[in-house]
């Protein structure tokens, strides 16, 4: 599957950067098609797009991208689902500006009742320590109460020294009602590789699978 994904050129909100964790998740959502298909996908912190793409090209009921509200966030997402998707996909895919830990009203009506969602993407995102909490109010709010409704994180530890803070994410989700099963390992060259810390921490995608506890 070939999926072309423009970058915002810089941004302060690091929509410029195709991460690594992407990657993975591209590849583990093509390889994992009955996770989604025939399903509804909401992804968060979506960036490029590239995993709820991939879900729509590969039979998603329904897909909503979001992101942070700005212009040209919103408006890149649109644009790689213009180039991506034929027209019969396309009108399954919905992009929208949304803020973590608010109302998620506005998401919930892509979703057959307004019952939920049955996959919730997470790439890349829990290296934002100070949003945790809202990430976690916010799939808490959106995901479908069916007992195969999941969410996936997929991250790095770009920051060696605050794996740990990373972790957290975890932590906070089980308290919180959720079963937290880690799924994936795979090495890639590693985003920024003048960092500091650690080059095989720096270089791995993990990936989690959460559903809720019955």
């Amino acid at each position: 599957m070939e999926v072309k994904i423009r970058l915002v050129g810089s941004h302060p909100l690091w929509g410029h950067h195709l991460w690594n964790a992407a990657r993975a998740f591209a590849s583990y959502l093509d390889e994992h098609r009955d996770i989604y298909e025939g399903r509804t996908v909401l992804e968060l912190g979506a960036g490029g797009g590239l995993p709820g793409i991939v879900c729509a090209l590969n039979g998603a009921k329904k897909v909503m991208l979001t992101d942070y509200p700005d212009r040209e966030l919103v408006e890149n997402m649109q644009y790689n689902v213009d180039v991506n998707l034929e027209e019969q996909r396309k009108k399954n895919v919905v992009v929208q500006g949304y803020l973590w830990g608010q109302s998620v009203d506005s998401l919930l009506p892509l979703t057959p009742d307004g019952v939920g969602f049955d996959l919730i993407i997470l790439s890349d995102l829990v290296f934002n320590h100070s949003q945790h909490d809202a990430l976690l109010k916010t799939c808490n709010l959106a995901v479908s109460k069916s007992s195969t409704a999941c969410m996936l994180v997929f991250y790095t530890h770009h920051r060696p020294k605050y794996a740990q803070r990373d972790l957290e994410f975890f932590t906070k989700a089980r308290k919180a009602g959720w079963q937290c099963e880690n799924i994936l390992t795979r090495r890639y060259p590693p985003m920024f590789p003048d960092d500091h810390g650690d080059e095989e921490v720096r270089a791995t995608v993990h990936g989690w699978r959460l559903t809720r506890v019955p």
